[in-house]
Formats: structure tokens, C-alpha cells, sequence
């Protein structure tokens, strides 16, 4: 009788060390992403202040492949603004997911405990 249960447990056991060794890798790369988008946001955030202390009449290029396009200084710090508002979105959407993560292996973890609690008052 008790060999069923220890091999309902093993089973638990292995899905819950399978479940976070996956949550691991993916909130480790989560970080990573968020970590890459700060620095996107940080460097949009500093090339529009160094663009916003030009003259207006100063002539600016936006690179597209292997040219540059003459644009006026409002589009260029438009498109910057534009890259810091996108970085700040996915930033928020990489953390949501990530504390969803969390919360659902501390949610098996728990699931596991309970188990273990109801065998020993067996």
C-alpha cells in the first residue's frame, strides 16, 4: 500500500524539479532581456539629451542599413522617444511574466508540501 504513494511522490518530485529547473532557466533569461532593454533605454535616453542640446538647424542623419537619411532634429528625438516607451513596455511585460513564474513554482512547491503533510498523518 505504501509503495504506490512513494511512487505518486517520486513522480511529484520529478515533475517539481523538472518544472523549476525550466522556471530557472526562463526568469534567468527574463533577467537577461530586461537587463539588454535598460541598456537600449539608457542610451536612447542619453542620445536624446545630447541631441536636444544641439542647434536646430543642426544637420542629422538617421542610419538605415548601409546609408544615412538626412532627418530634422524633431524626428530624431521623436524616434528616441519612441525606443524608450517600447523598452519601458517590454520591460513591465518581461517582469509580469517573470513573477508569474515564480508564483507558479512556489505554487507546485507548496502542492508538494501539502502532499508530503497527508503522508505523514496517514
Amino acid at each position: 500500500m505504501a509503495a504506490p504513494v512513494d511512487l505518486e511522490l517520486k513522480k511529484a518530485f520529478a515533475e517539481l524539479q523538472a518544472k523549476v529547473m525550466d522556471t530557472q532557466q526562463k526568469v534567468k533569461l527574463a533577467d537577461l532581456q530586461i537587463e539588454q532593454l535598460n541598456k537600449t533605454k539608457k542610451h536612447a535616453h542619453l542620445t536624446d539629451t545630447e541631441v536636444m542640446m544641439l542647434a536646430d538647424e543642426t544637420r542629422m542623419y538617421e542610419g538605415v542599413g548601409r546609408m544615412f537619411i538626412l532627418q530634422p532634429k524633431e524626428v530624431i528625438h521623436n524616434q528616441l522617444l519612441e525606443k524608450q516607451r517600447i523598452a519601458e513596455e517590454k520591460i513591465k511585460e518581461l517582469e509580469q511574466k517573470k513573477s508569474y513564474l515564480e508564483r507558479s513554482v512556489k505554487e507546485a512547491e507548496d502542492n508538494i508540501r501539502e502532499m508530503l503533510m497527508a503522508r505523514r498523518t496517514q
